[in-house]
């Protein structure tokens, strides 16, 4: 068990650095046993820093320190001090000159932080705090510099070199080796520092800006990978042409790169100039993506693309800002998304993620602020409450400002802080300037963890025709918080009438013109508003386009919500009453007797949406998928899984059995005769095809089985091959299921990306992911113990996939999960510390399961030498 408890880093402490980095020099000698890495820092003691000739200290992770110099004078073992974590230099003048040459071990880096290798190929990861593993520096964002960097390596084995900025400089060397030297003119945090080097292809285009300039735009892959680059390339041009129009951002270096790499811990990096990523971020053919990854892609190339601006030519000053860049950045990946596909099914999609995961990140251990207050690693910190709730946060100001004033906003947010490292306070203020609103309440979202609760009563007043909303805002407690202050929330509703008519929305008895949707803004803890003029009572749609990232209680009845399922004008509250419905069904059955009857009113509603057509198909098939597990247990005061999963299986196959015909009809109709193409035309019609196959082959139904086999031999493109094979994989046809397995991992053997496909629909699976088979996968020689994506791909999608499978009443899957976590923890802390966070909601389960899960996380707290990213976690979890 572990006694020295990791330091805690404090908001609070935030001092400014005592000393600045004006340039950086790299020269990176690249060999197979290691790197040696010359570094030149000309530094400057700060003006605005109060720490006077303080000694000189950088950070350092596992680096060998074979030299120091100062001003070019190599210093005696006296003038400085390794401490392994820090390299102190005693006395250094005012301005001046540090070389420092470092030793490092890309091959053994199996942390994938700082400079590793990959499938042969050299990268780097450096946020948070990796470029400390690469040389001895002051490892903190709101120290900037130019990077001038050159990068030295075997001309065969690594004929691409790559860095930061533009090439100026290339030749050969000796012993059959070349060198690339690059320059950034741009002042950076080291965390945006990369280097790539491997032997890659590259794809080539260009893309001409706003005022005529060409940009070379590049994508390195291995070889076997060159025909999965024209949907990011694609992606990237669509991106840069958006920028340019809704928030006025031209593009500023001559050459744009992309590097997909294998091994890596994250989606993909915004390095100045040359992102990295995920290979399952940026590649895609039709045979081997779904529809699904497509979609995902796109979007983390705008992501990592919009950065340029929201994130590195404005930066955050410290890691507790983090969300300053993160969270405005999701939002304009969100709106770029909505505009390329369905505003509506984009706003389902990130209702969803908040309200299934991140309101249980808010509920649980490790709940925190948008921007917290403490951390120990801030690796743990990359969370959906940083990325997701600090979207919505930004989004609930676009809400209350307005698009113009919103984009009035930016461009001075943009204009005024463009090359500095700033706070959350620094962007709302400048909202503020540009709008003349007053923020000051509504920075308590980013202070304030927690979930808000919204508890809205009516009533309506007949004689004077007044329907009456009362709106009580609360915020739970969270760990280190409780008596939180009310927030600035705004709350957009409409009212309906019997007929589904929207009605004029009137705060006076003489307001003419009257809207038929608002946005009410929710001050205090209770507000009362009156909209006059009414006949009868109406049925409400309250948070539309879900305005607030809130929980909203009001006492809607099955037949209202039947009513909006039909009737309300806006499609996230249709598909909100459709999700309300189902939960309010399941939960009635949870626990009750099998033979307790289901409301018949459940079937007339799905029939209506699988057989009706002329709805918004994208639409339909999102309404078409029931509540997950993971939101009804959210969902639980303490969750029973078995019993939750009971309910839900049976409302599904009851409505299969049900709507049997029209899901074959449906099937059926949604076939295409098309070319695939990822328009949102066709991914709906296959959403609904692989949804209504998926439901047939729940209740084992025959036909549903050929039509799954078919599917499956016949596809010509991963979605259908995917839909089918999940189907067949989720039915109790064993043969079928073995038979489909063994055919997909023989043609898809060699693409490490679809073999993570199928690993993870094997782990995922209630039916076939048993653990005994989720152990014969871990042994399986397509999983590899220090790839994050296969881990992923096996462990993450057993514990936070297959619920039934993990909460086994034996606790097994507990036990399971815990001795992988233990494993990894050796091999990459970061990840084991994510894998780890299904055990920390113990305290959320029913008795018997919340003692198995408590001494799973036991297990892990005692092991030795437990990573500082576990341990914040486990600690946290256990703590009472």
């Amino acid at each position: 068990m572990r006694t020295n408890q990791p330091q805690t880093i404090y908001l609070s402490e935030y001092r400014v650095p005592a000393y600045l980095v004006d340039n950086v020099d790299l020269r990176f000698e690249l060999f197979e046993d290691g790197a040696r890495v010359h570094s030149t820092l000309a530094i400057r003691r700060n003006p605005e820093s109060d720490a006077g000739a303080a000694p000189l200290e950088l950070d350092g992770d596992s680096l060998v320190l074979e030299s120091v110099a100062l001003n070019g004078e190599v210093l005696a073992d006296d003038a400085f001090e390794d401490r392994g974590d820090r390299l102190i230099v005693n006395s250094v003048p005012e301005q001046f000159k540090l070389s420092v040459v470092t030793w490092i071990e890309p091959q053994n880096n199996t942390r994938l932080e700082g400079l590793y290798k990959s499938s042969g190929m050299f990268c780097t990861q450096c946020e948070a705090e990796g470029f400390r593993c690469i040389t001895f520096f002051p490892d903190r964002p709101d120290v900037m510099a130019r990077f001038r960097t050159r990068v030295e390596a075997d001309k065969t084995a690594y004929p691409v070199l790559l860095s930061n900025g533009n090439p100026v400089e290339s030749g050969d060397l000796d012993n059959d080796r070349h060198f690339v030297t690059w320059e950034d003119p741009f002042p950076k945090p080291c965390y945006l520092f990369a280097l790539v080097a491997g032997d890659l292809v590259e794809k080539r285009d260009t893309f001409t800006t706003c005022s005529g300039r060409d940009i070379d735009l590049r994508m390195y892959v291995e070889p076997r990978n060159a025909d999965k680059c024209a949907h990011a390339m694609d992606s990237l041009k669509r991106s840069m042409r958006w920028d340019e129009d809704v928030y006025g951002r031209e593009y500023d270096l001559d050459i744009f790169m992309i590097v997909a790499v294998d091994d890596f811990n994250m989606g993909a990096m915004e390095n100045k100039g040359l992102n990295i990523f995920n290979s399952s971020c940026v590649l895609a053919s039709k045979e081997t993506a779904t529809d699904v990854a497509f979609q995902r892609i796109e979007a983390i190339v705008a992501h990592e693309y919009f950065h340029n601006w929201s994130g590195n030519r404005v930066t955050c000053r410290d890691w507790f800002q983090l969300s300053l860049k993160e969270g405005f950045t999701v939002l304009r990946d969100a709106q770029f998304s909505a505009d390329m596909g369905s505003d509506t099914v984009k706003r389902i999609e990130d209702a969803t993620l908040m309200r299934t995961a991140q309101f249980a990140e808010d509920a649980g251990p490790m709940s925190h602020p948008v921007r917290p207050s403490s951390y120990i690693e801030i690796s743990n910190f990359y969370t959906l409450t940083i990325y997701e709730k600090g979207a919505e946060v930004v989004r609930m100001i676009r809400t209350l400002l307005g698009e113009d004033l919103f984009r009035k906003g930016s461009d001075l947010y943009f204009e005024r802080h463009d090359g500095q490292a700033v706070t959350t306070d620094d962007f709302v203020k400048a909202m503020e300037d540009a709008s003349g609103r007053d923020l000051s309440q509504f920075r308590l979202w980013y202070e304030q963890a927690g979930t808000p609760v919204l508890d809205v009563a009516d009533e309506f007043d007949a004689e004077r025709g007044v329907y009456r909303l009362t709106v009580r805002q609360s915020i739970p407690d969270t760990p280190g918080q409780t008596d939180k202050q009310p927030q600035h929330t705004p709350f957009a509703l409409g009212l309906l009438d019997e007929h589904g008519k929207a009605l004029p929305l009137r705060l006076s008895a003489n307001e003419q013109d009257a809207p038929v949707e608002r946005v009410l803004e929710l001050t205090d803890e209770s507000h009362v508003f009156e909209f006059h003029g009414l006949a009868q009572k109406p049925t409400p749609s309250l948070l539309r386009h879900f305005s607030a990232p809130v929980r909203v209680h009001y006492p809607w009845t099955r037949e209202q919500l039947l009513f909006l399922m039909s009737h309300d004008p806006d499609g996230f509250n249709r598909w909100d009453a459709g999700q309300r419905l189902a939960v309010d069904v399941i939960q009635s059955l949870v626990g009750e007797p099998k033979d307790t009857p289901l409301d018949s009113r459940l079937v007339t509603a799905y029939r209506h949406l699988v057989t009706d057509s002329s709805l918004d198909q994208a639409l339909v098939a999102k309404m078409l998928q029931l509540p997950s597990e993971a939101y009804l247990i959210e969902l639980a005061r303490e969750a029973d899984v078995p019993a939750i999963h009971a309910a839900r299986e049976r409302v599904l196959k009851h409505l299969a059995i049900a709507l049997r015909d029209d899901l074959v009809a449906c099937y059926r109709r949604n076939a295409s005769g098309e070319d695939y193409a990822v328009t949102p035309e066709q991914v709906a019609r296959r959403s609904l095809r692989n949804t209504a196959l998926a439901w047939l082959l729940v209740i084992n139904d025959e036909e549903g089985r050929e039509l799954a086999l078919r599917q499956y031999r016949e596809a010509d493109n991963m979605t259908d091959r995917m839909g089918a094979l999940r189907a067949l994989v989720n039915s109790d046809y064993e043969s079928d299921r073995e038979q489909v397995l063994d055919d997909f991992y023989q043609r898809f053997q060699t693409d490490p990306q679809v073999v993570e496909q199928w690993l993870s629909v094997q782990a995922s699976s209630p039916v076939a992911g048993q653990l005994p088979k989720v152990r014969a996968l871990l042994e399986h020689e397509a999983f590899d113990w220090r790839n994050p994506n296969k881990v992923r791909s096996v462990i993450g999608a057993f514990a936070g996939q297959n619920l039934p499978g993990f909460h086994a009443v034996d606790g097994s899957g507990y036990d399971f999960l815990a001795e992988q976590v233990c494993r990894l923890d050796d091999i990459n802390p970061q990840i084991a510390a994510r894998l780890v966070t299904p055990l920390t909601r113990w305290k959320k389960f029913a008795p018997a399961y919340r003692s198995q899960m408590k001494s799973a996380l036991e297990q892990v707290r005692d092991k030795s030498g437990l990573s500082k990213d576990v341990y914040e976690v486990v600690h946290k979890s256990l703590a009472d």
